[in-house]
């Protein structure tokens, strides 16, 4: 009969003197005081007892109370025979439990059962009798035992109550479909001291005996929780174990416990890498075996797959990316290290062997074992590792998992870190049996770095995407802490958040995640994407756009492969999502823009009007049908404005070219919507004899300053022979209502959504009277309400006027009348009046103090414009060449002729391309106004760079400066 006061072969090492040495000789003093101790004073007479006692005082302070606290209980520990104690507090357990009619009664029975069986494999442990993997099984047995009174506890109350009938009330759990799988180190049996124990709860709703079968989800989910309070909640005699149910499938969106049928499809569907890793180790521990079992079987296809092919290995290289994290490549130093974690610790040797499970597993059903050290003689039966290979890495484990028990026996805590400091890493040293920290450092070192060696040996030729520091552990259901301290370190606020964002596309939370293949691209490609979010301004926020921009997407594979292919792509993306959610957006409607994106062309040079016409006449060519042309205009309208505004965002082009570029764009969109619209127009109603039509630009498209945001302003002129009455066509119309329709299905071919999305707004209202007047005008009511009628403010827009669109014969007379009607000699004084009392009445309406509302703020982009259109309508007359419809070009003129003093002109200028260059920045990246105090600090640099100032704050000085200028300048001019 063995009992440990006679199986003692090692001890931790006690230094001499010391409390521990007291409090072993107070020890001794109690226990021959007390009759009832006789076997237990016996015991303590032996050397070799109290070595290894005074060796548990002096390394754990947690042991040491549980000693203390019950001596009956350390007499029955070191003098019964060793192989009954286990068997003998399960047998007190189930009579307990069975007794138990109350939560607190139960709850006490298993604590007491918990801390006495804990102290009882803490002494086989220490003092050598049992190696350390056999007191992890003994631990993992109390776990699997405490699950198992606790179910069937739980059960029998919900007997009494009515809402449980199962077949046999002795044992309330079988046949029942209740299942407790555990995972992790318990699922294969190898519970360290003081771990925690990771469970996965479902139920087989075919099975489950409820009496009301509609509540039966809420009833198994109180079940677990109840279940979870049994043996976590703390109370006055301790706890059992902490439980983790957060390995379930997709723990952030599902209930503590899992249907069954519900549990297949998402692991069908939607399963991860780690959670293929984690189910190796799965065991039903608890409530009905048999159909855990059951389960575990109808889950070994997707762990075990029957060949590999490229994805697969895919997946798992991307896994070991993921586990060798920032902690895990560093120097081996021993003060600090994490043992399970950390370089050369216990989760390298298991995922040593998890991995090439996973490999193999498939077609060698010997190599499916869940325990860690029968993985490495299995793999080395099969060749897979050498003999030498297995020999170290068992070693090295059972030496690292003894360490682990050490270091947790301590203080009850779960912790693999090694201490800092220099007294507790020799209090470590010491209870682990080495006299010195500089000898339990040299075993550890070389321990650390066996395991290391063979580690990367395993993985030597993997492919990899990311350096050392961009390797981080995003598998999993909890926040690895190594994880969240880099991606700190990167720059993100809100690192959990980004975890747990990680885990939601892992999960197939969104339509482009959904499909196994599309989440392997993406492990692939993801620490890349983390890295480059990292590196823009505002990580969080570029996140947040991307994780937006993946919602809307439906599929990824194509994304993920290409920015795989091309990790340049992977930075511009980060850029965009960090600075430009409007470019973000049109990334998720029009993937193929990143193809386009990789042409070397696209940042070579902008598109020139011939280019794009070219572009727009393949894609719509001339025998397409209108619907066809409405989308691809769309499609290429989109995509171009969107290279457009790729190339300002890279610096390729300055914002001050982007307004023609956009202009240009319009422009061949615009001329192939109205070669449309007259091809349609033709065969419904005919020709109007001698009709055409043409399309005058005004505003921002008329003076080729357009931004991403902006709006069409359009007239429509149209021209006939004298004797036509109606059109030609099976419905014939009128001249007048012919072309008001053809203006109206241009109107909506430019701005009516389709199924490829909307292209632009366009406003009609500076036509002749505004919106009293016909959408379409004839010439010669154009030439005469310019020529007589107009407004001074329809005049000044007049400006701006240019034909985009049209035949070239209509194109030249069009022109002329606006040449004639700006070159009219004007009164300067009604001109000055009706300017002034414009810019009043826009400023009450409009105006603001603010510096970046750039366009109505006092000395904004309306001021410079304004005196643009003011001088060029007095002077013209005298001036014709001072015509021009962009504003920095008529400046220039307007200066050259001495109607401009040069130093205003060149304050108008400098100020109107700065003010234009930041709206468009602005409008190319933000829906809403800007405002400096929540603007992603990306936005802000780009308007630094757009501006070409020194800094942030430079610009808004040298804004508010500028804005001044223009004022004054206004102030001066026109009065």
């Amino acid at each position: 009969m063995a009992r440990i006061c006679h199986a003692i072969s090692e001890t931790p090492f006690a230094p001499a003197g010391g409390a521990h040495h007291a409090r072993l000789q107070d020890l001794i003093a109690a226990v021959e005081a007390e009759s009832a101790l006789a076997d237990l004073d016996a015991a303590l007479k032996q050397p070799d007892v109290q070595t290894l006692i005074a060796g548990i005082f002096s390394g754990s302070a947690y042991l040491q109370g549980l000693i203390e606290r019950d001596l009956m209980r350390l007499q029955r520990l070191l003098t019964d025979d060793v192989d009954t104690q286990l068997p003998r507090l399960q047998a007190a357990l189930t009579l307990s439990m069975a007794a138990a009619s109350d939560m607190p009664t139960a709850m006490r029975a298993l604590r007491q059962f918990k801390t006495e069986a804990a102290l009882f494999i803490a002494l086989a442990d220490l003092c050598g009798h049992w190696p350390v993997m056999q007191a992890a099984a003994a631990l993992s047995h109390v776990a699997d035992v405490a699950l198992t009174e606790a179910v069937k506890f739980l059960l029998r109350r919900a007997q009494h109550s009515g809402d449980w009938q199962a077949s046999d009330p002795v044992h309330p759990d079988v046949g029942t479909g209740y299942i407790i799988l555990a995972m992790g180190k318990l699922g294969a049996s190898e519970l360290n001291y003081s771990s925690d124990i990771d469970l996965i709860v479902f139920f087989d709703p075919e099975r489950a005996p409820l009496r009301d079968a509609d509540v039966m989800a809420s009833f198994f989910v109180r079940l677990t929780r109840d279940l979870v309070r049994l043996m976590e909640e703390r109370t006055a005699d301790g706890y059992v174990f902490r439980t983790d149910l957060r390995l379930r499938p997709d723990a952030g969106a599902t209930q503590l416990a899992i249907a069954t049928p519900a549990a297949l499809d998402y692991y069908e569907s939607f399963g991860q890498n780690w959670e293929r890793a984690a189910l190796i180790k799965a065991r039903a521990v608890a409530g009905d075996i048999d159909a855990g079992q059951a389960l575990l079987k109808e889950l070994a296809p997707f762990v075990w797959r029957k060949s590999l092919d490229f994805a697969a290995i895919a997946d798992v290289h991307a896994m070991k990316r993921q586990i060798n994290s920032v902690k895990g490549f560093g120097t081996i130093t021993v003060a600090g290290h994490n043992i399970k974690l950390g370089a050369g610790g216990i989760r390298e040797i298991e995922f040593f062997a998890q991995t090439q499970q996973l490999i193999a597993g498939g077609r060698q059903l010997d190599l499916r074992v869940r325990e860690t050290l029968d993985a490495l003689q299995a793999l080395t039966r099969r060749g897979w590792i050498t003999d030498t290979i297995r020999d170290d890495l068992t070693s090295c484990y059972a030496f690292l998992r003894r360490i682990e028990h050490r270091l947790q026996m301590m203080r009850d805590e779960q912790t693999q870190e090694l201490p800092e400091d220099p007294a507790a890493l020799e209090q470590l040293a010491q209870f682990s049996g080495y006299k010195s920290t500089a000898a339990f450092s040299e075993a550890m070192t070389e321990v650390l770095e066996t395991v290391q060696r063979h580690y990367r040996a395993l993985f030597e030729s993997s492919p990899g995407l990311t350096t050392a520091d961009e390797n981080m552990v995003f598998a999993g259901e909890t926040d690895d802490p190594g994880t969240l301290t880099a991606l700190a370190g990167m720059g993100f606020a809100q690192p959990s958040s980004v975890l747990s964002t990680v885990r939601g596309w892992h999960h197939g939370r969104y339509a482009a995640v959904r499909s196994p293949r599309a989440r392997e691209r993406l492990t692939e490609v993801q620490p890349a994407l983390i890295a480059a979010f990292g590196a823009t301004s505002d990580p969080d926020r570029a996140f947040a756009n991307f994780d937006r921009f993946l919602s809307e997407l439906p599929e990824g594979v194509q994304l993920f492969s290409l920015l795989r292919a091309n990790l340049n792509l992977v930075r511009l993306v980060a850029e965009i999502m960090g600075t430009a959610p409007r470019l973000a957006r049109t990334m998720s409607r029009r993937r193929r823009v990143l193809d386009a994106v990789l042409d070397p062309k696209t940042f070579s040079a902008l598109p020139t009007a011939a280019e794009l016409a070219a572009l727009v006449g393949t894609e719509a060519p001339n025998d397409a049908g209108l619907d066809h042309v409405l989308d691809c205009v769309r499609v290429i309208g989109q995509e171009q404005a969107f290279l457009i505004g790729v190339r300002v965002l890279t610096g390729t082009v300055h914002a001050g070219q982007a307004g023609a570029a956009f202009a240009r764009l319009a422009t061949a969109l615009i001329g192939r919507v109205q070669g449309a619209i007259d091809a349609d127009m033709i065969r419904a109603h005919g020709r109007v004899k001698g009709g055409h039509a043409a399309v005058i630009a005004m505003g921002k498209l008329g003076g080729r300053e357009m931004t991403a945001a902006s709006d069409l302003d359009l007239i429509v002129i149209y021209d006939y022979d004298d004797d036509a009455v109606q059109s030609d066509g099976p419905k014939p119309l009128p001249p007048s209502q012919y072309y008001s329709r053809y203006t109206q299905r241009l109107i909506s071919g430019l701005s009516v959504p389709t199924a490829e999305g909307q292209l632009y707004d366009v406003d009609m209202r500076l036509r002749p009277s505004g919106q009293k007047g016909p959408l379409a005008t004839s010439l010669a009511s154009f030439k005469a309400y310019h020529q007589g009628d107009a407004w001074t403010w329809e005049r000044l827009a007049l400006t701006r006027a240019r034909v985009v669109s049209g035949p070239v014969a209509l194109a030249e007379k069009v022109n002329l009348i606006l040449h004639d009607t700006l070159t009219q000699p004007r009164d300067k004084t009604k001109i000055t009046t009706d300017v002034l009392e414009m810019r009043s009445l826009l400023e009450t309406e409009k105006g603001s103090t603010n510096i970046w509302a750039l366009k109505h703020v006092r000395g904004g982009l309306v001021d410079v414009e304004f005196i643009a259109q003011y001088l060029q309508l007095v002077h013209a007359s005298d001036h014709p060449d001072v015509l021009d419809t962009n504003t920095h070009a008529a400046l220039g003129k307007l200066a050259a002729v001495g109607v401009l003093p040069t130093h205003d002109a060149e304050t108008l200028i400098a100020a109107g391309r700065r003010l234009h260059d930041l709206g468009q920045v602005q409008r190319l990246c933000l829906d809403a106004d800007f405002d400096p105090a929540s603007a992603p600090g990306g936005l802000k640099q780009l308007l630094v760079r757009a501006a070409h100032a020194p800094s942030f704050e430079a610009l808004e000085t040298d804004l508010r400066a500028q804005q001044a200028a223009v004022y004054a300048v206004f102030g001066r001019l026109i009065k």
